[in-house]
């Protein structure tokens, strides 16, 4: 049994790897930040992960950091969440500029506090890529941090990425397996009453149900236009 530090959003993918590493025996402290998000309703979701699990929970508010990152959808109040259909060209309006370095950075110091060798992150196959969820950066992160805490974390200290080789619809697959309750867990980036249906991550969300087949119980305000 190893103490994690898991980054849990309250979405599918970060509460499938906490069901997974907690069916492993290990034992978690869920970590979940507040960055000022638009759908920071997804934060009940990682409470009721880590209560579901008797999981320590910690939730960190980095609201003051999100008020500065304007430009982001999900962070500045001006720019609307566009409907996936009619993503804007160029930069993508649903990025939020260096989030994963700063939930990664809380994340490990929490894990010197709590002198737990290991910080697990949600990252799946469909998110890899040249950014700050791709395989090279966490490689360089966690040598970064091993640095930075060197003398303070346990030796050989981990990032850990359970699902970083599944795809969305593999992951839905694993969490069933898991049992997660898919009704309590968060996607949508609009962050209203109940999901939109139409923004990038809830046609994402939708798409995979399909395709993993597994039946959807997300109740959505519309369906994506031609569908």
């Amino acid at each position: 049994m190893t103490k994690i530090v898991a980054v849990v959003s309250g979405g599918i993918d970060s509460v499938t790897m906490a069901h997974h590493l907690a069916a492993e025996g290990h034992q978690l402290h869920l970590l979940a930040v507040d960055y000022g998000q638009r759908h920071h309703k997804e934060l009940g979701f990682a409470r009721a992960t880590a209560q579901r699990l008797g999981a320590a929970y910690q939730e960190v508010d980095l609201r003051a950091v999100g008020r500065l990152l304007r430009g982001s959808s999900l962070t500045d109040p001006s720019v609307p969440v566009p409907d996936a259909s009619r993503a804007p060209a160029g930069r993508n309006p649903n990025i939020v500029p260096n989030r994963n370095a700063l939930l990664l950075a809380v994340a490990y110091a929490i894990a010197v506090v709590e002198q737990a060798p290991a910080v697990a992150f949600g990252v799946m196959a469909d998110d890899v890529g040249p950014s700050d969820t791709s395989v090279a950066f966490l490689r360089a992160f966690l040598d970064m941090e091993r640095i930075a805490t060197r003398g303070q974390a346990p030796d050989g200290l981990e990032l850990r990425a359970p699902l970083i080789t599944l795809h969305k619809p593999e992951v839905i697959a694993l969490g069933e397996k898991l049992r997660v309750p898919w009704q309590q867990t968060w996607t949508c980036f609009r962050g209203e009453e109940i999901h939109c249906g139409v923004c990038a991550a809830c046609v994402e969300r939708r798409t995979a149900f399909v395709v993993a087949d597994v039946k959807d119980p997300t109740e959505y305000q519309r369906r994506p236009s031609g569908s």
